[in-house]
């Protein structure tokens, strides 16, 4: 039986969560939580407090035991961009893109 957990329009590039992602696919849910707190990126507090969230899920259905899940699935998509400008010499002016992500994580049982 799965638990699953949904993150969306969280302010962090899909490109750079995917990093932290890729570390802790089909990682044990302990293991993936202690690597993640111990990790100095950005994404891996996100991530961490997604499969916490998972964990939680999980913990409410009585047919899972919690102590075997593992990191059956997580995928990092790219939301919606807000648009901004900078002022750029000779009046002219640079489009700058502040990327979201929807990340979804999917626990299973060994």
């Amino acid at each position: 039986m799965e638990a699953k957990a949904r993150a969306r329009f969280i302010r962090i590039s899909p490109q750079k969560a995917r990093l932290v992602a890729d570390t802790i696919r089909g990682k044990n849910v302990d293991e993936a939580i202690t690597t993640l707190r111990f990790m100095p990126k950005k994404g891996a507090r996100i991530l961490r407090k997604v499969i916490e969230s998972a964990v939680a899920n999980a913990s409410q259905n009585e047919a899972i035991d919690v102590d075997t899940l593992f990191v059956k699935t997580i995928f990092v998509d790219g939301g919606p961009m807000l648009k901004r400008i900078r002022p750029r010499a000779m009046g002219r002016a640079s489009r700058i893109l502040k990327r979201t992500s929807h990340i979804t994580v999917v626990l299973d049982e060994q």
